[in-house]
């Protein structure tokens, strides 16, 4: 993963509860084994009838949310199925956020070992947010990982929480095989110790 800094980029809003894994990426996807290349298939069923056709008024249709990286929801998201390739669609179409008041467990702790920041906000904050995205095209959010903000260019900043270990996860990159791979030099010794290697 790529150490994670600072996200400065245009609003899509979902204003939905309960978007579960199966509508973030439908089963009918998930048979390819490489964890690129799901991002085309994203939210498929939101984006393409029946036939395959986009649907017009579908958001991610829409000009104005072209190359989203920040999406915004509501409650309970990423529930459903504890599959990973939820977060792999989200963050390779191109979502390096997702601000929602609360999150499905898994899901949640998947998005810190694929490079995606899950913030949580209250209900009244995340008004505010839908608000400011359907009445401004092109809306954008500088998010801010380190200094913990979210800013937009007209005067809002709002500070957020996050668990210390996940943010330190994030800013130097690491999922769970980068932390243990921290204390290479400790395993090697370990194996020697016993014969291992």
């Amino acid at each position: 993963m790529e150490p994670y800094k600072k996200i400065n980029g245009i609003v899509m809003p979902i204003d939905r509860t309960n978007i579960d894994t199966d509508a973030i990426i439908p089963k009918q996807f998930l048979k390819r084994i490489e964890r690129s290349g799901f991002g085309q298939y994203v939210f498929y069923e939101f984006r393409y009838d029946e036939k395959n056709q986009p649907i017009e008024d579908s958001i991610f249709n829409m000009p104005r949310y072209e190359g989203a990286s920040v999406l915004i929801s509501r409650a309970n998201f990423g529930c459903g199925s504890s599959r990973e390739h939820a977060p792999w669609a989200l963050e390779d179409y191109g979502f390096k956020v997702i601000i929602a008041p609360s999150y499905a467990d898994i899901f949640h702790n998947n998005c810190f070992n694929n490079g995606i920041l899950p913030i949580e906000l209250d209900n009244s904050m995340m008004d505010v947010l839908f608000e400011k995205t359907y009445a401004k095209e092109g809306y954008k959010l500088e998010v801010d990982l380190e200094a913990q903000t979210i800013k937009d260019n007209d005067g809002l900043e709002i500070k957020f929480d996050i668990n210390p270990f996940h943010k330190h996860k994030l800013l130097n990159g690491l999922d769970d095989i980068g932390l243990t791979l921290l204390k290479e030099d400790k395993i090697l010794k370990y194996e020697k110790e016993h014969h291992l290697v």
